[in-house]
């Protein structure tokens, strides 16, 4: 089984975050299956919504390793039992963007997930 490709979204506004994963998934071949966690809450009308090929998840705010990654390990598991072709992550502050890559690159996600980008806005 080849790895989920992860690509990190960080900074900028909430808003920032969607509109450039939005604009990303409209790149993306139509049949690929996607998910996307994103940190926060919309500002306003969301560009992303669930639908069969896109799994949607938002999370409250906070720094995902200083909060323990609790939050991203339950999610990232529900996620990876019947994983995307491809994950993007949406995260507030990237401040603390090598953490998580740490954290992705340690069992059993180093098995699991693919970091291919790493976009800061």
């Amino acid at each position: 089984m080849a790895a989920c490709l992860v690509t990190l979204v960080s900074g900028g506004s909430y808003t920032e975050r969607e509109t450039w994963i939005a604009a990303a998934l409209t790149h993306e071949l139509p049949l690929l299956s996607m998910a996307a966690i994103l940190e926060g809450l919309p500002d306003g009308q969301p560009l992303l919504l669930p639908d069969p090929l896109l799994s949607l998840y938002r999370i409250a705010p906070g720094c995902m390793c200083c909060i323990g990654n609790l939050v991203m390990r339950v999610t990232l598991n529900r996620i990876l039992k019947n994983p995307p072709v491809r994950l993007y992550l949406g995260l507030a502050n990237n401040q603390h963007i090598n953490n998580l890559v740490y954290f992705l690159q340690q069992p059993p996600y180093n098995e699991l997930v693919e970091l291919d980008q790493d976009i800061r806005i």
